[in-house]
């Protein structure tokens, strides 16, 4: 039993969730708990967990974006058939998203568990007011264009993101499509992958210091909060595998939802398994030539990048959980803070890494932009596990299909 905890992070999160709680409770009740040393010295791995990541989310946001659009290849690419793959992706994933942000709105909000928190506590990108369409392009933009440099020492990852697609344009108009420009940003963003994934493995420490201080200071309502949540992720991604994505392959390629997930089924199966959607690339673009008859051109192009570059699961989860966070730690998100949640859960679904738990790298991004405190990431640490490997079949459904669209449209062309 201990060694397969010792394997699992999932269960390691789990289990610290369940040692704070009790903890927590058995423990005697005295006066100004929280001024004690014990108390202090739990906190301690929040408090270094939350560094760590704030440590590095700059260059993860810059460099999994660049690799994203440099994976394209080519600006040939970019403008034929990476315009026609890059505007079905923003389909798709634009109706994940709306499909999340739609239902959380209309739901009754979660009970904070914590005092609302303030602008000064927290990194945000915005300031929350109501303000017109006009206005929040205008701040937008102006927190956007800035030096990429000072973007990077102040954590506006506005201004990241738009550096890093600039650039990305930029140097696929330039460089040869080879370049080893291009395979120092992959070593590079595999090197930061690998760090973010060493900060994760901390987590169970994180895990137990916020779930012991929700319960000695009487917030213990976390556990019902979280399965409420999970069980509205999985309905939601289960809506747009099921129902979204198949109707969109019906109407663009006439093709018949039996047929669909017959050809599929592999790849589905394979990406539930291993919660990579990078791993199941393989036998996705097998599935996609053989089984939905895809010209191996298209799927050559359309299925690796889509393995980088395509979330729709793991875009609904960010804006669905950045909802979550928000009302869990009294944050009121106005016109604005929507707005937000919205262009950043679309852009970080970009590049998010192909791996199991990839997209708590992007979700940093989302937090941030609305000011939600980094500790969320170890509270969704508890129940993300087995919803990503539903997110991630989705998200390789979506390249299926995204393959099987755009090679249509490619053949109308002719």
């Amino acid at each position: 039993m201990l060694s397969t905890i010792k394997r699992s992070l999932p269960l390691q999160l789990l289990t610290a969730a369940i040692l704070a709680w009790f903890f927590a409770t058995i423990m005697p009740t005295v006066a100004n708990i929280t001024e004690q040393t014990w108390y202090q010295l739990i906190l301690l791995g929040k408090i270094t967990y939350i560094g760590l990541l704030k440590m590095v989310i700059g260059l993860v946001v810059m460099l999994s974006l660049m690799q994203g659009m440099t994976n394209i290849g080519s600006t040939l690419k970019l403008k034929t058939l990476g315009v026609s793959t890059l505007i079905f992706y923003s389909l798709t994933s634009i109706i994940a998203i709306s499909l999340g942000l739609g239902a959380v709105m209309l739901m009754p909000e979660w009970q904070p568990l914590v005092e609302p928190v303030t602008v000064a506590d927290h990194i945000r990108l915005i300031d929350q007011e109501s303000v017109t369409g006009s206005s929040i392009a205008a701040k937008l933009l102006a927190m956007a264009l800035i030096n990429p440099f000072a973007a990077l020492v102040s954590g506006n990852l506005l201004a990241i993101v738009l550096f890093s697609l600039l650039f990305s344009v930029s140097l696929l108009r330039s460089l040869p499509q080879h370049h080893v420009v291009f395979d120092v940003i992959a070593g590079l963003n595999k090197g930061l992958n690998k760090l973010v994934q060493s900060i994760i493995s901390l987590a169970p420490i994180a895990v137990f210091a916020i779930v012991f201080e929700f319960t000695v200071t009487g917030n213990s309502g976390l556990f019902g909060q979280l399965a409420l949540f999970a069980l509205l992720v999985f309905v939601l991604t289960l809506i747009h595998g099921v129902i979204i994505l198949p109707v969109l392959a019906k109407i663009f390629t006439g093709i018949k939802f039996t047929t669909l997930f017959k050809a599929i089924s592999a790849p589905l199966a394979m990406a539930f398994a291993t919660s990579s959607s990078t791993a199941t690339l393989p036998l996705s673009m097998q599935a996609a030539e053989k089984d939905l008859r895809v010209s191996q051109s298209t799927s050559s192009f359309v299925l690796p990048l889509g393995a980088v570059m395509n979330m729709d699961g793991t875009a609904l989860f960010e804006g669905v959980a950045a909802i979550f966070l928000a009302q869990l730690f009294g944050i009121d998100l106005s016109t604005t803070g929507i707005v937000m949640i919205f262009i950043m859960a679309m852009v970080s679904s970009v590049g998010a890494p192909g791996m199991p738990s990839g997209s708590m790298s992007g979700m940093q991004l989302v937090m941030l932009a609305v000011g939600i405190p980094l500790e969320g990431i170890a509270i969704l640490l508890i129940i993300e596990r087995p919803l990503d490997t539903f997110r991630t079949a989705v998200n390789v459904e979506g390249d299926l299909i995204a393959a099987l669209v755009v090679d249509k449209w490619q053949q109308s062309k002719r």
